[in-house]
């Protein structure tokens, strides 16, 4: 079931500060090694869509990749949603969090979690 990482370009990139957040929160919470980072979308949210981040083991139906050491886990049928997305992390008064900058979404939310493509 668990497949090599694939070492072909990623369809997403992580900004340096959200892959330092990722590995806080990695270490914080005592992650394993089976683990890797799932970014993909639901149905759902003012927009349509809401993103996955978080934590988990592969799926059957997943690509790997490997960004700056970091597993990745991305549904196969995600991908027409998320290629070319950017995940960064802002640190501010008003707003601190994770930040998609997804080249695909026609229209987001306020609160920047959710899209629609």
């Amino acid at each position: 079931m668990t497949d090599p990482i694939v070492e072909t370009k990623a369809p997403i990139q992580i900004t340096a500060s959200a892959l330092k957040q990722l590995r806080r929160i990695r270490d914080e919470q005592n992650v394993g090694e089976e683990y890797g980072l799932r970014v993909g979308v639901k149905g759902g949210g003012c927009s349509g869509f809401t993103y996955i981040l978080g934590f988990d083991t592969q799926k059957d139906k997943d690509q790997v990749f490997a960004l700056e050491g970091m597993k990745v886990f991305l549904e196969k049928s995600h991908g027409i949603y998320l290629i070319g997305m950017e995940i960064d992390w802002h640190e501010g008064l008003n707003n601190r969090g994770f930040v998609f900058n997804n080249p695909n979404a026609t229209e987001s939310c306020g609160c920047g979690t959710s899209f629609n493509a």
